[in-house]
């Protein structure tokens, strides 16, 4: 565990000097942020579920109470359509004419296409002018395989697929008609084992043991999840806020409890507190608007020096183990105190073909070398679309910093946050997880909308992903600059957040293809710090950023446009390692599966070294240390990477992989002494390596293997 700075917090000043640059502010509705469209009045259910009230919780007088559930709804295979027919299709993001009829599934889905396997990027890029379709979209691979494409059940198709998490074999996805349970454990063939209609949008889901926590920001969701929509703007019928389910069962979860929040829950992230092993802990993101004291006790839409104001703080809730549906807010930390707004940056102009490939380095360049003024930096970057939502002023007279996050990423393991919050990236103490404080904030004219937050395994790098445009538009342009819609990456220095550079995936993306960088994952790749990340329609692109100041891509996945006439929202929504597959959720197209090939780029023995790491349970918001467990594939990936870094001489390189072999072919003490006897080897070649801190680890991966009985 990395040491932090004692928890007492220093005065938070406005940041100035300290601004690497700042984003554009306006307030645009992201496509992650769209809110359910308007019901209809859909057919009567067979069986319209029964209410029932949740014990009641005493609330602070600013503290609104926890909600009364709704018994479990009806469920089934094929639920009824959501509030309206299109109901959640690609967002319902800012389209002026419904989107045209989903197309029949296939009786045989199309064979994935063949990936090239090679060491250098392909040229031409085979990203570029892929064939529209929505189930028979060409497709592009590099280093990467298509296993599976599991299509959304009857109604659920052409709604919005959101977020994963995952519990045993099972990928949980959100989709905005209500949550999918997919049995994943032969990635070839998942089994849709649950569909459990509920709308709301997003439906960002996140697990802890057996919980199910469910994300509502949109007007229209029922605290029966019925398809009748909410159309009073005031009512008691209304959830904006966070869903509890018991999924002990996973084909008959029970929807237990929930709590409503003054703006809703847009995402939300589950933290736990090592000291406290009874319970579990929810920061809330709500971005909405604030609701109406009438509708919600204790909602006040303030400015921010008003102390009762639902804006400008973050809401923790802690939800009792034994008993989840006594759940309720607890703590609402102000942790936007004293940022001053961003500046903003211009709207674009056409930067032409050679703007793509010049401005990220120039623009990375003169961030990295400090304090650069507002309005030069806007000058030279040759500005952007002000996208930043929650980044002004909230409406709310004297322009100020965010007053909301976005996301909020936990390591608890390193006690620290990291805040993607609109204009700002923030870097969070969370050592006392009902009180988190702020330790810095960093903000970047190239960077439009702070949207997610990732940390390196050793909690020394933080990247910031940007959603430009709010995912609804096409950000991948010829024409748009590679800094913009990317991530950004910091080192964190005592306490501080550093850039180095930025990162986005580099294939120019067509007019008719939202895209934009979205959630992602590390990969468990041991030595290294890789991840995979969803670009919308830009596809699937996973990146090494071990170096923050070179991160370089090693390998993708892309289909055409969903539309060959005009845009629809589609694509990677997110995509997450899990016990040795990659699985993404596709906004139109259902689940993907994808699988790693050796390359010169990745050994096969990195993979199988990746493939040992097993969880029972996974939300990649809630980051957790990554421990590799003893291995020979362990062992043998560190020497595979020695030798792509010249880290050896070939005469040790070779002598180290007959010793390993000699020994995995051995047992017990023979084994045992085999693996001592190389570590000491080892240990001796440390100090003629260009790589000493490689050799290291591999030197305690044998010890450790050696240790073994």
């Amino acid at each position: 565990m990395r040491t932090l700075p004692p928890m007492t917090q220093k005065p938070q000043t406005p940041l100035t000097a300290r601004l690497v640059t700042a984003l554009g502010a306006s307030l645009v509705l992201a496509a992650c942020a769209t809110t359910m469209p308007p019901a209809a009045t859909p057919p009567a259910p067979t069986s319209a579920p029964a209410a029932a009230t949740a014990p009641a919780v005493a609330a602070s007088p600013t503290t609104p109470a926890l909600a009364a559930a709704a018994a479990t709804p009806a469920t089934g295979a094929t639920p009824a359509t959501a509030a309206t027919p299109d109901a959640g299709r690609g967002g319902g993001r800012g389209q002026r004419e419904p989107p045209p009829p989903v197309p029949p599934v296939p009786s045989v889905m199309p064979t994935p296409v063949t990936p090239i396997v090679s060491g250098t990027a392909p040229s031409p890029d085979p990203r570029v002018g892929l064939k529209a379709g929505y189930w028979d979209a060409a497709q592009a691979a590099w280093n990467m395989r298509l296993v599976s494409n599991s299509p959304p059940p009857v109604g659920y198709r052409g709604i919005t697929n959101s977020d994963l998490a995952f519990s045993g074999h099972y990928a949980i996805q959100g989709n905005y008609n209500g949550i999918l349970f997919w049995d994943i454990s032969n990635p070839a063939k998942p089994v849709l084992a649950k569909s459990y209609e509920c709308p709301a949008s997003q439906n960002d889901v996140s697990v802890y043991r057996n919980l199910l926590f469910v994300s509502s920001e949109g007007t229209n969701a029922r605290l029966d999840c019925g398809t009748q929509g909410v159309p009073d703007p005031i009512s008691k019928e209304r959830i904006r806020g966070i869903r509890i389910f018991d999924i002990s069962s996973i084909t008959d979860p029970k929807y237990v409890g929930n709590v409503q929040t003054c703006r809703g829950s847009h995402t939300h992230t589950v933290v736990t507190d090592p000291a406290d092993t009874d319970n579990v802990y929810i920061y809330v993101s709500g971005s909405s608007r604030v609701r109406s004291e009438e509708e919600l006790p204790g909602c006040t839409d303030g400015p921010i020096d008003d102390p009762n104001s639902a804006r400008f703080r973050l809401e923790v809730i802690k939800v009792p183990l034994a008993a989840p549906q006594n759940a309720a807010i607890v703590t609402s930390p102000r942790i936007f105190n004293d940022l001053a707004p961003p500046p903003r940056r211009p709207n674009p102009a056409p930067a032409g073909g050679a703007g793509r490939a010049g401005g990220a380095a120039a623009a990375g360049a003169a961030a990295a070398g400090g304090t650069v003024a507002a309005g030069a930096t806007a000058g030279r970057a040759g500005g952007a679309a002000a996208a930043g939502r929650g980044a002004a002023a909230g409406g709310r007279g004297t322009p100020t910093g965010p007053n909301q996050c976005h996301d909020i990423t936990t390591y608890m393991d390193s006690g620290m946050a990291g805040g993607a919050c609109g204009g700002y990236g923030l870097l969070l103490d969370i050592r006392e997880a009902t009180h988190p404080t702020r330790m810095d904030a960093a903000a970047d004219i190239n960077m439009s909308y702070w949207h997610s937050a990732t940390f390196s395994n050793d909690g020394t790098k933080v990247l910031f992903s940007d959603e430009w445009g709010g995912g609804s538009s096409p950000r991948c342009r010829e024409t748009d600059r590679l800094e913009w819609g990317a991530n950004a990456i910091f080192t964190i220095e005592r306490g501080k957040l550093v850039f180095h550079s930025y990162y986005k995936m580099p294939a120019p993306q067509t007019e008719l293809e939202n895209c934009v960088a979205h959630n992602g994952s590390l990969l468990p790749v041991p030595g290294r710090d890789i991840m995979v990340q969803g670009f919308y329609q830009g596809g699937i692109t996973v990146f090494d950023w071990t170096d923050p100041k070179k991160p370089f891509e090693m390998a993708f996945f892309d289909r055409g446009p969903l539309d060959a006439t005009r845009m629809i929202s589609a694509g990677s929504w997110s995509v997450y390692w899990y016990n040795g597959m990659i699985v993404s959720s596709e906004i139109s197209r259902g689940l993907d599966i994808y699988e790693l090939v050796p390359t010169p780029l990745l050994s096969q023995n990195e993979i199988d070294a990746a493939k040992t790491v097993n969880s029972n349970f996974v939300n990649v918001q809630q980051q957790t240390k990554i421990v590799w467990p003893p291995s020979f594939a362990l062992a043998k990936a560190y020497v595979d990477q020695l030798e792509r870094a010249g880290g050896l001489s070939a005469a040790n390189l070779a002598s180290t992989r007959s010793a390993l072999t000699r020994a995995e072919g051995q047992t017990g003490a023979a084994r045992a002494t085999a693996l001592q006897a190389l570590g000491t080897s080892l240990s001796g070649m440390a100090s003629g390596s260009s790589d000493q801190a490689k050799v290291g680890l591999l030197v305690a991966a044998v010890n450790d293997l050696a240790a073994q009985r």
